[in-house]
């Protein structure tokens, strides 16, 4: 696939570099000289230097053999205008990053699409809604909605006191007469090696393990590791970001009360004015006096997200010594994620990747609509839709050629989530959950196509 993205930051050059990997046909647009030298030097890609809201220097990107322009720069309007201009020149499928999130609420109403741009996304309000359902399964480390939450990815750690260690995966499905959560990827500690789970594998102690749940599966969870799926009422924020505004706006909308550290006296007064649900408080909450006296100790969860990583891992340890029940840290260093579970973190968020996952679901085939990629996991979710021509339509699962690397972990039948066993027929309209390790991602695909 040919794909141009306008844009070297930090959300087009991770991009960049999670699609080099997959052998795709990249050529990234900038007008920094020292981004561009970078991404040059370090993946396999095109790079070309100039302003992309230039004709000339599209049509030089050869914009009329386009199949995805991804439009990333640090400015919404020149987004906006970048991809109206390569949809008018060729490009067959146009994405514009933008941080004013009312173009997400209202598109359908303004008709984006008939300007030239097939979707909108808001790397800032991905992170915001990340971190909503993190503190809605606050005992899970890792989270993911299908459908609204018609079926749910949920990760956790197993500690001792879960009661199916040492049991395997059908031992376990044993425990509850119906089936409501399926183990579909398991990472063993102290590696780095991912499996797909079969009957006959075994639940190890320490392992980091990623079910797919139904309505009541997460319940069940809780009560076969030992977690308590406590709820969320006090949330401390560290830092009126975008993501931090955005958190706080929308958690104290639905009830929760939040209290702001924002260390800018402008920036404070300015959220105040506008949040009036939200307690907010001009003080550098990296002191930790500072939390002590904002009664850090008295919250449910502690959300860090600054403008710096490690002052929000840091924060967050603090946190968590205060005895704060549910700790999430906003980070831009990927290498973080193997860190977090030894460390004591609850969740880490990176919107540079909440970004990618959006928009990776534009370079698989087979009716992509959904897609995660796991955390520090070699593995992806995928959400396909099946059609009459699908491979899988109007078959059991078990007579389907599926491979060793990957797993359905449920279906979602006219709005309703199932976890399905090998005698499930699949009928077209059916929205399947895959989880596929890297080396099987096109073998899946083609089942769906």
């Amino acid at each position: 696939m040919k794909i141009i993205i306008a844009g070297a930051g930090e959300v087009g050059f991770h991009l960049a570099k999670l699609l080099s990997y997959e052998s795709q046909e990249i050529t990234l647009i900038d007008p920094d000289k020292t981004c561009l030298a970078y991404a040059d030097s370090h993946l396999d890609i095109k790079v070309i230097k100039g302003d992309a809201t230039s004709i000339s220097i599209l049509k030089e990107a050869r914009i009329e053999s386009c199949e995805l322009f991804i439009a990333v720069t640090s400015s919404e309007t020149t987004n906006i205008t970048i991809s109206v201009l390569a949809k008018q020149l060729g490009a067959e499928k146009t994405i514009a990053r933008i941080s004013n999130t009312e173009f997400i609420h209202y598109k359908d109403e303004i008709g984006f699409t008939q300007f030239g741009i097939d979707e909108l996304i808001s790397p800032e309000a991905l992170a915001a809604s990340e971190i909503e359902l993190s503190l809605k399964q606050s005992s899970f480390n890792e989270n993911y909605e299908f459908e609204n939450g018609a079926l749910t990815m949920a990760g956790l750690t197993l500690s001792k006191s879960a009661s199916f260690v040492g049991k395997t995966v059908k031992e376990a499905a044993t425990l509850f007469s119906k089936i409501h959560f399926i183990p579909i990827v398991i990472q063993r500690f102290g590696t780095q090696y991912s499996l797909i789970p079969r009957g006959d594998t075994e639940f190890q102690r320490g392992d980091n393990v990623v079910f797919i749940t139904s309505e009541g599966g997460a319940d069940e969870l809780c009560k076969l590791t030992g977690k308590v799926n406590t709820e969320i009422k006090n949330v401390m924020i560290l830092g009126g970001t975008q993501i931090g505004y955005k958190t706080a706006r929308d958690l104290s909308e639905k009830g929760f009360n939040v209290k702001l550290l924002e260390g800018n006296r402008d920036r404070a007064f300015e959220i105040a004015d506008t949040l009036t649900k939200v307690l907010v408080i001009n003080s550098d909450g990296r002191n930790v006096d500072v939390l002590d006296e904002e009664n850090i100790g008295d919250m449910d969860a502690f959300i860090a997200v600054g403008s710096n990583s490690e002052t929000n891992i840091m924060s967050c340890l603090v946190a968590k010594s205060k005895g704060v029940k549910k700790t999430i840290a906003l980070v831009e260093n990927m290498h973080y994620f193997d860190l977090s579970h030894s460390i004591g973190i609850d969740t880490l968020i990176n919107k540079k990747l909440l970004a990618a996952n959006n928009i990776f679901r534009y370079i698989r085939k087979g009716g992509v609509v959904a897609m995660t990629k796991l955390n520090n996991l070699n593995a992806e979710l995928l959400e396909f839709e099946v059609k009459a021509t699908s491979a899988v339509c109007n078959k059991t699962i078990k007579s389907i050629d599926f491979p060793r690397s990957a797993i359905i972990g449920g279906i979602i039948r006219k709005g309703v989530g199932i976890i399905a066993l090998g005698s499930f027929k699949i009928e077209e309209g059916d929205r399947v959950v895959v989880c596929c390790l890297l080396q099987s991602i096109k073998h899946v695909e083609k089942l769906f196509r």
